[in-house]
């Protein structure tokens, strides 16, 4: 089986001068799929463009991003919306609630991730879910929404113990992990401990958090590698073990990428 990178913003301007020969790079270090979140409106035809140019490769999410909501955020969604019955989409994304930059919008961020959460539902989406300083905040939208309800991923996780433990209850969910677990002051690998490879996806989040021993360059989808090989470390795998019960563990939460 293929590696799957389940979160990876190929159409950015990062990529806009060598996103062909990036994706090509990719396919031949056996990368297989890239899953692409949008952010906002403004991401739209970008996210689009790349997914019709590569629909083998890249498959596109719905969403808006939790730090693009703003005064106009209702609009936004109607927008974003509108988008869900056009085409087909593997996921609500990326949704969720910032609050390291700015509190300004604390009530509409819990608005915009209530409702997106209700979009999956409705749809039978998974939902590809942002926090940044807003575990409990997120938690209790999740639980609002009906967790029972909800599959998903917990994007980019880098979360202590307990925090862990307070995402594990939702058993429909999975961790992402991506480049943060071979930095150096990354408590990843010991908190990873208390969790099995089974609840597992990997990501890169390209452009951004290029791992070790490329951190502060411009993330690029073959560095995926690196996670791989430290997850693969964390439990006692080899890669090609890991890749391929991670990899499952992609395709069985995002279903419409095994079409």
């Amino acid at each position: 089986m293929k590696l799957i990178d389940t979160h990876n913003h190929l159409y950015a301007e990062e990529f806009d001068e060598n996103r062909e020969q990036t994706i090509r790079e990719a396919i031949e270090s056996g990368i297989g799929k890239v899953l692409l979140p949008n952010i906002d409106v403004s991401s739209i035809e970008r996210m689009h463009n790349v997914c019709d140019a590569w629909p083998d490769f890249a498959y596109p999410m719905m969403g808006l991003h939790p730090t693009s909501v703003n005064a106009d955020f209702k609009e936004q969604l109607t927008i974003i919306k509108s988008h869900l019955k056009n085409r087909e989409y593997c996921a609500i994304g990326e949704i969720g609630i910032d609050l390291y930059w700015d509190k300004t919008f604390i009530s509409e961020q819990v608005f915009a991730f209530e409702e997106q959460l209700k979009w999956a539902i409705e749809l039978n989406l998974p939902v590809v879910v942002h926090t940044r300083d807003a575990f409990p905040e997120v938690i209790n939208c999740i639980r609002n929404a009906g967790s029972e309800s909800l599959t998903g991923v917990f994007h980019s996780f880098t979360g202590n113990e307990k925090e862990l433990a307070s995402l594990l209850e939702f058993k429909n969910f999975k961790i992402g992990i991506n480049g943060v677990i071979t930095f150096k002051n990354s408590t990843l690998q010991k908190v990873l401990k208390n969790t099995t490879i089974d609840t597992i996806i990997l990501e890169t989040d390209a452009p951004y958090l290029a791992p070790v021993p490329y951190r502060g360059r411009t993330n690029q989808p073959v560095y995926i590698w690196k996670t791989a090989e430290k997850v693969a470390e964390v439990y006692n795998l080899s890669v090609k073990e890991t890749i391929e019960i991670t990899s499952s563990n992609a395709l069985q939460l995002f279903k419409r990428v095994n079409k």
